[in-house]
């Protein structure tokens, strides 16, 4: 058994989340009353994970996307006020990490992201480091989507690039379309990530190369459960991961 501050402790010391700019608050996000010994970790902090955590006996949860978001509507209403509840009458404490847990270099999502596609990042690239560039052996864009499709038990969105041979990969977990450009500049090949835009498309015809959007929950399956199973292995606490399913 912990206690909250020692649980929260271990997660920023493994991701560092004072070094982001991020989107909403990292770490501790709902406090719960109970002492830890079970520690749940999902995608996203949804009524269905919630509810399913509490079914499991957590103590804890850990999720990537939590409840709050700059600039969201701040009243406890609707959506908002049932998973507050469910958490608080339950005690459950809830933390949340968002691009710190992308990030990092062992634990983080793009991270587990490519060790499950045979990846090794030897560069960064974007805002805030967040992209992952690695070399791999020659590959077809048709052995590239079936390893991914494989890999992540997903059907892939593919704009293709000039056809050439891919050499250079760059990846970035989640909703990151916007890092198309950067990792052009970066010398990628193709591109994996987890949403497309209208505007890559023509990116990809034009550039030459690949875009490959895999889904952004599809993506971001990993870092939390990798982090969290890291931190109840220093903490003597057990660990169960709950994937909801999301066709996003």
């Amino acid at each position: 058994m912990t206690d909250i501050k020692s649980l929260v402790n271990a997660c920023d010391s493994l991701l560092q989340p004072e070094r982001f700019r991020d989107y909403g608050p990292n770490g501790l996000q709902v406090e719960g009353e109970r002492p830890i010994g079970h520690l749940v970790s999902g995608v996203t902090a949804s009524r269905a994970l919630i509810e399913a955590a509490i079914k499991a006996g957590a103590d804890a949860v850990l999720v990537h996307h939590g409840l709050f978001w700059r600039g969201q509507d701040g009243r406890v209403t609707g959506w908002l006020r049932e998973r507050l509840r469910l958490l608080l009458s339950s005690g459950v404490h809830l933390l949340a990490y968002h691009l710190p847990l992308d990030a990092h270099a062992e634990w983080g999502n793009n991270a587990q992201l490519g060790l499950r596609l045979g990846l090794q990042a030897d560069a960064r690239f974007g805002e805030q480091d967040l992209g992952f560039l690695g070399s791999t052996t020659a590959l077809s864009l048709t052995q590239l989507t079936d390893r991914v499709q494989a890999s992540l038990q997903r059907t892939v969105t593919c704009v293709p690039g000039d056809g050439r041979e891919l050499r250079r990969l760059a990846w970035c977990s989640g909703g990151a379309q916007g890092y198309f450009e950067a990792a052009i500049a970066a010398g990628a090949d193709a591109f994996i990530t987890g949403e497309i835009s209208e505007p890559q498309a023509h990116l990809a015809r034009e550039s030459g190369v690949a875009f490959l959007a895999c889904g952004h929950h599809a993506t971001e399956r990993y870092g939390a459960p990798a982090l969290a199973g890291q931190v109840a292995a220093r903490l003597g606490l057990t660990h169960t991961f709950i994937d909801i399913d999301n066709p996003a």
